[in-house]
């Protein structure tokens, strides 16, 4: 196998063919459906679908035995289920791989930098800017020109399923209806591969061990019918924030942001420990660094494995969204009759999400100061995910794939976010052996402002890929 020729034709592909598509991508905001729920009126979601359906026809269309479809369930986003047949007289016809990826979007948000926006792609250098290209529109284009490299090479691989949701940004809810309708086409893989998730540099091949799990909900405080002058309430009627911020310290040390419940934690596996303490080792300073400080806030703590498991494997709070505070040049001298928080509550991966929304709306909901009008209304769970133990030949393999096209060895962290098909496949298939890995790397600020896709670590992972794919086809059962 000549890795430099693979490595050539990727990168080839990519400056050709994939960053002039991924750029079109970018210009559609075909916001996820919790962020457009006239997504199927406005028409933004099929066009990103026919974008990507035509890209994978143009360059894969012609290829014996590989299906292309756009799949759609009533009243559901639809997915793109590509099948490419096994490659070379080494492929078994029962030995699939699948390889997974998103192309919905988050919503535009506010404060990117001058010349660039959510929806006006802009490349600088190695970066190509604009809300998707990372998370995760690049994902189907890093799965093809992996398989296409080896067939321009005569290497074979495996069957492979290519499987590209449009509703990952909004908790995933519509692709297990898609997993049970495709059941027979999506068989039983051996091999996942999922392209959606993040890394700790751009110097190394960084597999996924743990994705922290989610348990989301509105709480709402009411006092009042309606506001009334604070001169004339305030000391009589208690503020609506001030219980929410005491309903709060119940869950959260307002002090160093730990949570209180024991039923938010898990014992932490030895293997993620270790792996935690060398991930550090390779991050050093990075491991903070990479996040867009304010004047001189410092991070929730000094020692680095700390900070690595605080976001992998300890339960965490954001307040992501609130109501009822108006903008400090709209505030009167009013006693405010509500305060509405969107919360998320990051959990453990092996934590069950619906034990966690349980246990949130009982700690918020009881007790209530004041006899307020107090609801927290869980939204939505999603349980995370802790890989599997690799085989040997998948831990070989990723060594020489990581050295071959990064000229380093990999890396193992878990990471933070939720990607809710991994659970879903790791239930349905505990033997199925996992390659989770993406480009959203320091600075690359997937769901917020200036996000963007590093473009080197896009084509090295593609690479990765090629490699990962021909050692699964030539390994021995």
């Amino acid at each position: 196998m000549n890795h430099q020729r693979i490595g050539n034709f990727i990168g080839q592909l990519w400056e050709d063919a994939v960053l002039p598509t991924l750029t079109d991508y970018i210009r559609i905001p075909n916001k996820s459906p919790a962020f457009d729920p006239e997504w199927a009126a406005h028409g933004y979601m099929d066009h990103a679908v026919a974008l990507l359906e035509g890209w994978a026809r143009k360059h894969l269309g012609q290829s014996s035995g590989v299906v292309i479809e756009v799949v759609r369930l009533p009243g559901r986003t639809p997915v793109i289920l590509i099948e490419i047949p096994g490659y070379g007289s080494a492929a078994k016809t029962d030995d699939l791989v699948l390889l997974y990826g998103h192309l919905d979007k988050q919503p535009e948000m506010k404060g990117w930098a001058e010349g660039l926006g959510p929806w006006s792609p802009v490349r600088r250098g190695e970066k190509l800017y604009g809300r998707g290209g990372a998370d995760d529109g690049y994902a189907m284009f890093g799965a093809l020109s992996a398989i296409l490299a080896l067939r321009a090479e005569k290497i074979p691989h495996a069957p492979c399923t290519v499987l590209i949701e449009a509703c990952e940004e909004s908790g995933s809810y519509d692709l297990p209806h898609y997993v049970d309708h495709l059941s027979e086409r999506l068989g039983k893989p051996s091999l996942v591969i999922c392209l959606d998730s993040g890394c700790g540099d751009y110097d190394r091949l960084w597999l996924t061990t743990s994705l922290r799990g989610t348990a989301i909900g509105v709480l709402n405080v009411g006092v009042l019918s309606e506001g009334v002058h604070s001169g004339d309430a305030s000391g009589v009627v208690p503020s609506s924030f001030r219980i929410a911020r005491s309903l709060l310290s119940r869950l959260e040390n307002e002090i160093d942001g730990k949570i209180i419940p024991d039923v938010f934690h898990v014992a932490i596996p030895e293997e993620r420990l270790r792996q935690a303490r060398q991930a550090a080792d390779i991050l050093g300073p990075q491991t903070f660094d990479r996040f867009p400080w304010a004047g001189k806030t410092h991070a929730m703590a000094e020692d680095l494995v700390e900070l690595i498991l605080n976001r992998t494997w300890r339960p965490q709070l954001s307040v992501t969204g609130a109501e009822g505070l108006p903008l400090p040049r709209d505030a009167g001298a009013v006693t405010l009759p509500y305060t509405r928080l969107k919360l998320s509550l990051r959990l453990p991966p092996t934590l069950d999400a619906g034990v966690a929304s349980a246990a949130l709306r009982d700690i918020l909901n009881r007790d209530t100061p004041y006899n307020a009008d107090v609801a927290f209304m869980p939204e939505h769970g999603v349980k995370g995910w802790n890989a599997p133990t690799l085989s040997p030949w998948l831990e070989n393999s990723v060594a020489r794939a990581g050295d071959a096209a990064f000229g380093a060895p990999p890396g193992y962290m878990g990471e933070g976010g939720t990607i809710p098909f991994m659970a879903m496949l790791g239930e349905k298939f505990p033997e199925t052996q996992f390659v989770i890995t993406g480009v959203l790397g320091p600075g690359a600020n997937a769901h917020g402002p200036n996000e963007f896709l590093h473009i080197p670590m896009a084509k090295k992972i593609s690479h990765a890929v090629a490699l990962i794919l021909a050692d699964h086809c030539a390994r021995k059962a």
